[in-house]
């Protein structure tokens, strides 16, 4: 999560050869009528006011066309098709957990632990001995801690956060986690929000919300002695693709790495309701936050978070959240009918539902690698690669390495990345920046 330039000339593009023989997706949601569906006079059409990289507006506009109520939605007793966001530098510049931890520290709301081991199962002795020692045991537990003011806490906390190191540079997560399932210091920093309300979390993101939105583009904040990103901005071409979607009868869901509570304090602005947000969802006991984390598919609750929505836990959440299925099943890859139309994503974390779809599939690039070697070798002419928005990467210079270090496997080992029927993806250059 903590990860952290004018478009450069337009390129040819390949265009989406879209299968008019794929079901759309149902949902356990909702369906519209053919009737509501059908009565529209014209298209929904993305803005041509908003600036996309080369032909990308007109590729997603004919993907929109092809499933939406002017294609397959309007069939009568067609079921909706479903499109699936990633929301930090997907939705939004910047990363709202990030955002919101780091206002925490600067208004001493992060709570005292009864033992700081006790928060992360994979916290090692050096991180729990580092972090006892920085942030002092003379605050009760389940009280304030003094985070404004003591900076050698804030930057523990930092450190271990973003660096999975702690300030010393001793590892600060160890242990066998499914590396394509859970990252540790993700789980930790929605474990650092425990005993809280999810009410409290999102009325401190929501302030979180109003500072980062309100802050010049580029401003870097102070946090203990840690220069922080200070702004956060909604993508105004995702917001108009969001809304176009909408209108053209897709069903239309966040699914996100951050907390939960903290996703619903920035959804509204992109008009989603809290029954189409999931992210990471902790176990409540007696209305506040526990550092138990609910599990999906056949992950039960208060593992601590061997389950989240990463990577191919984000296909696990949509199969359970989206589809209603559950058990071992949730985790693999569903028939077309039982799979989102459309993904949305920039970074590994979402590689694997952005890949699942059956329409199409938004890259937003980031450099990197194992997303960036899906999209550029578009195995089935139905990706999408645009840069931020909002001050975009750089090309990278050295191809991505997919050929070599393309995948993560279950165990951190990176391999060959590999088509559905074997093959090797081969390395790919950095085309779109």
């Amino acid at each position: 999560m903590l990860r952290q330039q004018a478009l450069r000339p337009t390129m040819t593009c390949l265009a989406f050869a879209l299968a008019a023989t794929l079901s759309a997706p149902m949902t356990a949601t909702a369906r519209d009528t053919s009737a509501s569906r059908t009565s529209r006079t014209e298209c929904p059409q993305l803005s041509k006011d908003l600036p996309w990289y080369g032909n990308n507006r007109a590729r997603l506009q004919r993907m929109i066309d092809e499933r939406g109520i002017c294609g397959q939605g309007s069939r009568a007793g067609s079921p909706r098709p479903v499109a699936a966001f990633d929301w930090d530098n997907t939705v939004v510049k910047n990363d709202i957990s990030d955002a919101t931890l780091a206002w925490m520290l600067k208004h001493d709301k992060i709570l005292q632990p009864t033992s700081w081991r006790a928060t992360n199962k994979w916290m090692t002795d050096a991180a729990h001995r580092a972090l006892t020692r920085a942030c002092g045991t003379s605050v009760p537990a389940g009280r304030p801690l003094p985070t404004s003011t003591d900076t050698d806490c804030t930057d523990e906390i930092l450190d271990i956060y973003a660096d999975e190191k702690t300030s010393a540079g001793d590892t600060a997560f160890s242990g066998v986690w499914n590396h394509r399932r859970t990252v540790p210091s993700y789980v930790w920093i929605t474990q650092l929000f425990a005993g809280h309300t999810p009410e409290q979390l999102t009325a401190f993101a929501r302030k979180a919300r109003a500072e980062n939105l309100a802050a010049p583009i580029g401003t870097e904040q102070t946090v203990g002695t840690h220069s922080w990103a200070g702004y956060v901005r909604y993508y105004e071409q995702q917001l108009d693709l969001i809304r176009t979607l909408r209108k053209a009868g897709f069903d239309v869901w966040v699914v996100s790495a951050s907390a939960e509570p903290i996703v619903r304090a920035w959804a509204p602005g992109a008009g989603f309701p809290d029954d189409r947000v999931v992210g990471i969802r902790n176990v409540v006991k007696d209305g506040k936050l526990t550092t138990g984390v609910q599990g999906c598919g056949d992950v039960a609750d208060n593992t601590g978070g061997d389950a989240l929505t990463y990577m191919d836990g984000k296909r696990c959440w949509i199969n359970k959240s989206i589809y209603g299925i559950k058990g071992a099943e949730a985790w693999r890859k569903q028939d077309p009918a039982h799979r989102i139309a459309f993904g949305a994503g920039d970074a590994e974390t979402d590689v694997t539902f952005v890949n699942d779809a059956t329409a199409g599939h938004l890259a937003i690039n980031r450099n990197k690698t194992e997303l960036m070697c899906r999209a550029y070798d578009n195995a089935d002419r139905r990706w999408v690669v645009n840069p931020m928005f909002i001050e975009p990467k750089a090309r990278q210079k050295t191809p991505y390495p997919c050929a070599t270090k393309g995948h993560m496997n279950t165990d951190g080992v990176e391999g060959p990345l590999r088509r559905p029927d074997g093959s090797v993806v081969p390395d790919q250059e950095d085309r779109v920046y």
